[in-house]
């Protein structure tokens, strides 16, 4: 029973990557023009200071559309 919740668990958390250097899910750009991208996805946006305070809503959406498609991180072309 145990075992089958842990499998659960794995699949609706999905793989999860080392945390280390260069291992981050997204990129912050301040100088000298204003970017955010997420690396898994390709979805950016040039409103920095709103990812920064919180808005966050527009990446969780495209990561659940790239999710859908049963694209992996390698897969990803950015044009999502």
């Amino acid at each position: 029973e145990e075992s089958k919740r842990e499998e659960e668990l794995q699949e609706m958390y999905g793989e999860k990557g080392d945390i280390a250097f260069g291992s981050q899910i997204r990129s912050y750009v301040l100088e000298p023009y204003t970017l955010a991208k997420d690396r898994r996805t390709g979805h950016e946006t040039g409103n920095v200071q709103a990812v920064l305070d919180g808005e966050l809503l527009p990446f969780v959406e495209a990561f659940l559309h790239w999710k859908l498609k049963g694209r992996k991180p390698e897969e990803s072309t950015g044009k999502d």
